[in-house]
């Protein structure tokens, strides 16, 4: 019976035909190819690279030799097959390397404690902030003509950048729960100017509209391309990236993400980047409305609580009015939703 061996022949590279043939004097299974009828035993040799720490370098992914460097990047390296009839070249990421996204910087509150005013006061003008284009002067009107609550535009604007970390906090803990193995996910950047120009990255999953992450940057380079891609790379598994024709995308995706990479051409091809074009209008005309930012940190914290109300509070025409976490597989009790407020 033929066995599945997870590498080819090493004479022949056939990758079938492969029959188990005892085992060698160490234990380790062997197998013989019927084709050129070459014996090899794969899991000997990686055992014995590791005992004698030879294996520097990660094996060739096609033929399982041993590889060399050929080029050393700041954040990824090139290494080459040492088969001269293999010889092929692959790339591997340095996770260690690679910046910390501005998610992670995210500072203030992780709960109600010591506020003046009761949480759902609190909830409801933040709710006003993320869901509607209203500006802090706005909010504090309407909060006095409706609830009787007088507030200060310095209070809303306090609430609405203080409490990002708590909304951080809940998508960390309901995010492994979800599901992203789609089809596509779609990368893009746009320009995000606050006296200084910026540039704020998205990558979104093409089946939910869920938003996986964000970078923002002063740069519009590969770094900040290595940054935004690394804090997605454990969510799931993508057939394909979509993206614009910017060189920066092209050693990312290649080395962090390692899926098939489809760069738009024209607004005609038969897949388009329109699905993140289409977020990146609706963020324009959020920020648009709040007249800039006072900081970096200010934005940071703004961008993240608006990110967490567009995957698991507001609710999409193109989803059926569900919103994108429900779509990705969220199901919560009656326990869960008193404890993660605002959830669908």
């Amino acid at each position: 019976m033929t066995s599945i061996v997870p590498v080819p022949c090493p004479k022949c590279k056939a990758k079938t035909k492969l029959y188990k043939y005892g085992k060698t004097l160490d234990g380790y299974q062997k197998y013989q190819c019927q084709c050129c009828r070459h014996q090899f035993s794969p899991d000997k040799l990686i055992s014995q690279d590791r005992q004698l720490g030879i294996s520097k370098h990660p094996r060739c992914p096609k033929c399982n030799k041993a590889s060399f460097l050929h080029h050393d990047y700041e954040f990824y390296s090139n290494y080459r097959c040492g088969d001269k009839k293999c010889y092929h070249s692959f790339f591997e990421a340095k996770p260690t390397a690679i910046p910390e996204t501005t998610v992670s910087k995210l500072v203030g509150k992780t709960d109600f404690k010591r506020m003046r005013y009761p949480a759902h006061i609190i909830l409801n003008v933040i709710a006003m902030f993320n869901l509607g284009n209203t500006s802090f002067r706005k909010i504090a009107f309407l909060m006095k003509l409706m609830h009787h609550v007088k507030l200060s535009h310095t209070t809303v604007s306090n609430w609405c950048h203080n409490f990002a970390p708590y909304w951080h906090n809940i998508s960390l803990e309901l995010i492994p729960t979800l599901n992203f193995n789609s089809d596509e996910w779609h990368a893009d950047e746009t320009v995000f100017i606050k006296g200084v120009k910026h540039w704020i990255w998205f990558i979104i999953d093409s089946e939910t509209r869920f938003v996986l992450g964000y970078h923002l940057s002063p740069h519009r380079d590969s770094t900040a391309t290595f940054t935004a891609f690394e804090t997605v790379n454990q969510l799931g598994k993508p057939d394909a990236l979509v993206s614009d024709r910017l060189p920066a995308y092209i050693h990312p995706v290649k080395t962090v993400l390692s899926v098939k990479h489809i760069q738009v051409q024209d607004f005609t091809d038969d897949i388009s980047n329109h699905l993140i074009e289409c977020f990146n209008k609706q963020f324009k005309a959020w920020y648009k409305a709040k007249n800039g930012f006072s900081s970096f940190d200010h934005a940071n914290n703004l961008i993240a609580t608006f990110v967490f109300f567009f995957n698991f509070v507001r609710p999409h025409m193109a989803l059926n009015g569900l919103t994108p976490a429900q779509v990705a597989g969220l199901e919560l009790d009656a326990k869960q939703k008193k404890k993660f407020r605002f959830v669908a």
